[in-house]
């Protein structure tokens, strides 16, 4: 009887409730890529969705499989500043689906500062934090003051931030004259790299792998403790459950939404940063798409239950997939195979809170007959005695 109990409250537990959600999520989405896979072509599929599920893992060597690693890694730091972008305006009552023209706008001014004006790294970095922070204060000062919603400007702006990264980026002392690309970091200013501090050594000398990555972890773990250990991030929370009665309890909450979008954007600026000063890889100034790491966090932050920590984890699981989307066999199989698996998987945690509901149904459910069976055994007993 007391193990039930214990099991039950474990089961009670909304940490534990979140892990399970998610990972059923995760299961019935690989599932579901499965039967795709196997209605594409039955002969690979196994071997398919081996590949994507274990990524770097399925390289010959360990030096190959650690440098694969470090390049996920690479990608991870900003899919999860995004991510934490998204969560933490969530958190707040908002639904920042600016991202990505905060990542833009990051994109932009980071790179721009790096490139024509031939600035450290961690100028660069605050200078794209500050760039993400101004596009999110517009979204936040239109929903403050004209209740416009913020995920239709927060659309708007991602494109108009698209068509000016392309704009600014353009221009002769920032892209490179042979290519639609911008030039390399490494050879204009290797000042504005972020600096590897011995963790390439880790991983096959991988370049890539930098400090952005541990200090991505420590912004999670940041926002974890704003949101929850502090005044302000109670205030922010407060605002976001109920504007009219934070305002009638001595809250600003006109401000409140504009930090709060403004703390968001300046986390996916970061996130641009922590991609394009690392060298990884170049703006392409001819781009007509709204890049995807914006987008791509949305996954991230409901896989990761809403929660800052959860949010590491899936933002590499988001990140380690796709990658390992893009090693199967593309003359049998699509790339975009990781994408549709992710997608699966994000419209499943829609229904996350149903999952928690029916979990909570059935733990009840089962609580009243313990009860019942503890206080009146005897109406069982007889009842058993009669079936006989």
């Amino acid at each position: 009887m007391n193990e039930r109990v214990e099991k039950k409250n474990i089961l009670k537990n909304p940490s534990f409730q979140a892990i399970l959600t998610s990972l059923v999520c995760i299961v019935f989405g690989l599932f579901i890529g499965y039967i795709v896979l196997l209605i594409i072509n039955p002969a690979g599929a196994g071997e398919a969705i081996k590949t994507i599920l274990l990524n770097f893992l399925s390289r010959s060597s360990s030096a190959a499989q650690m440098k694969a690693l470090g390049n996920t890694l690479a990608k991870t730091a900003p899919l999860l500043m995004c991510a934490l972008s998204i969560c933490f305006c969530y958190k707040v009552g908002l639904f920042n689906i600016g991202a990505a023209g905060q990542y833009e706008a990051g994109a932009c001014f980071g790179l721009y500062a790096a490139l024509a004006w031939n600035m450290p790294w961690y100028v660069c970095l605050l200078i794209a934090a500050l760039a993400g922070a101004v596009v999110g204060a517009i979204s936040g000062a239109l929903k403050a003051y004209r209740n416009v919603n913020e995920v239709i400007s927060g659309i708007m702006l991602n494109w108009i931030m698209l068509y000016l990264t392309n704009m600014m980026l353009s221009k002769k002392e920032v892209k490179d004259p042979a290519s639609p690309y911008t030039l390399k970091l490494s050879s204009a200013n290797a000042d504005g790299l972020i600096p590897t501090a011995g963790l390439n050594e880790l991983f096959s000398n991988n370049k890539t792998v930098t400090l952005a990555i541990p200090l991505a972890v420590l912004f999670a773990v940041l926002i974890w403790v704003i949101l929850s250990k502090t005044k302000f991030g109670y205030e922010l929370k407060a605002t976001g459950y109920n504007k009219e009665a934070a305002m009638y309890s001595g809250m600003k909450e006109k401000q409140n939404i504009i930090v709060t979008l403004a703390i968001g954007g300046a986390l996916a600026g970061i996130g641009a940063a922590f991609l394009f000063l690392t060298g990884y890889q170049e703006w392409s100034t001819t781009q007509t798409s709204v890049p995807g790491m914006g987008f791509n966090g949305i996954a991230a932050t409901f896989l990761g239950g809403l929660h800052p920590i959860g949010t590491i984890f899936a933002s590499f699981f988001i990140q380690s997939i796709t990658d390992g989307g893009a090693l199967i066999n593309k003359s049998i199989y699509p790339s975009q195979i990781s994408d549709l698996i992710s997608s699966i998987i994000i419209y499943l945690c829609g229904f996350v809170l149903f999952f928690k509901f029916a979990l909570n149904n059935w733990i009840d459910r089962s609580a009243k007959r313990e009860k019942a069976k503890a206080k009146d055994p005897e109406p069982a007993k007889a009842a058993e005695g009669g079936d006989k």
